[in-house]
């Protein structure tokens, strides 16, 4: 099955910065209420969909999360040149910034260029230091009066890039995490005969501390839980062996660890078997700095959750744009519903 490449670019391109997800909200549910048999936003705004399991007498549950929130800026001052100072929503590396467009979210979206000292101008000491977020500003080349027309303290900004394809990849600003809500939608969809309860949760906030992925757990309580995100694929030229996290068309990832989470050793087994029983391309992934829903996921249900983590390989995660092999995406959404549809048919005891 061909990936609809047409609705994972309306994904990515469509803004959604931490707390601002309105756009990429609506869009989502006006995609997947065909293929549940229930939907809801709740209080913070994560949507919450179900459908039901074809025998399933004790209820069971298994939530599935991606997080459609992007990283941005929240605009923090306007100055008497009608330049803008901002803060970070999400983590940013600072190089990636230089000259990057943006566009800011007011009563109608503006373009802006970020700016910063030009090194014709740095001393010799400026040249050798790195530049930080503070020394960053939003220039949308309008005057203060027009600006304050359209912008105030607080409108969200996010990054401008074109979706495009480059050989077997697909390469824009957001696949982090908007490649899994595309995935998500596509196993909703493809879903037919599985034994447990399926929530399907599109999270908020997830890039400022995981929190749309707490209190849906809360709320939902699963007995399983698998989070879909993004993950490293340091497999560019420099990078040793042991630095490699992940590895682009080498097929999903199956998370084992990240800085938030242990996953739950069954859910790895579980997850490696039928993908290896599937002959679904798959490796392994240990992230040591960063964390995913899957925390969310194992521990703010009331009775915990059995939870683990398909994680979906890119390069340059939190720059200007990134990249994904197609493959991998593909294998992601055939290890999940290969997964949902056989959870049953483990030996969740041992």
């Amino acid at each position: 099955m061909s990936l609809d490449i047409n609705l994972l670019q309306q994904i990515c391109d469509t803004p959604g910065a931490p707390g601002f997800e309105k756009r990429i909200r609506e869009q989502v549910l006006a995609e997947v209420e065909r293929y549940v048999d229930e939907c809801r936003v709740d209080n913070l705004g994560n949507i919450i969909t179900v459908k039901k399991g074809k025998n399933n007498p004790e209820g069971k549950k298994i939530m599935l999360a991606a997080h459609m929130d992007e990283i941005g800026f929240m605009v923090t001052h306007i100055d008497e040149q009608g330049f803008l100072r901002f803060h970070t929503l999400g983590g940013f590396d600072p190089k990636t910034l230089t000259s990057m467009r943006v566009i800011v979210h007011g009563k109608k979206d503006l373009v802006g260029v970020m700016g910063c000292k030009p090194i014709h101008v740095m001393s010799p000491e400026e040249r050798g230091k790195q530049l930080k977020i503070q020394d960053y500003y939003i220039d949308l080349g309008l005057k203060k009066e027009e600006v304050e027309k359209y912008i105030s303290i607080g409108n969200p900004v996010t990054r401008m890039q074109e979706f495009i394809q480059i050989g077997e990849m697909v390469n824009g600003k957001s696949l982090d995490n908007r490649l899994s809500v595309y995935i998500l939608l596509e196993v909703l969809k493809q879903l037919k005969d599985f034994p447990y309860d399926v929530y399907g949760v599109f999270t908020v906030q997830e890039e400022v501390g995981i929190r749309g992925a707490g209190v849906a757990s809360h709320a939902i309580n699963p007995d399983f839980g698998i989070a879909i995100d993004v993950t490293i694929a340091n497999d560019t030229p420099g990078a040793q062996g042991h630095e490699q996290v992940t590895r682009l068309g080498e097929g999903t990832a199956i998370k084992i660890f990240d800085a938030g989470t242990i996953c739950d050793y069954r859910m790895v087994a579980f997850m490696k078997e039928v993908a290896t029983e599937k002959e679904i391309d798959w490796q392994v992934e240990i992230l040591t700095a960063g964390g995913t829903d899957t925390a969310g996921i194992q521990r703010m249900g009331k009775n915990g959750a059995i939870a683990g983590a398909v994680s979906i390989p890119l390069r340059y995660v939190h720059q200007v744009t990134e990249m994904a092999h197609q493959n991998d995406i593909q294998a992601s959404i055939d290890l999940l519903v290969a997964s949902v549809s056989t959870l049953d048919q483990y030996d969740w005891k041992h």
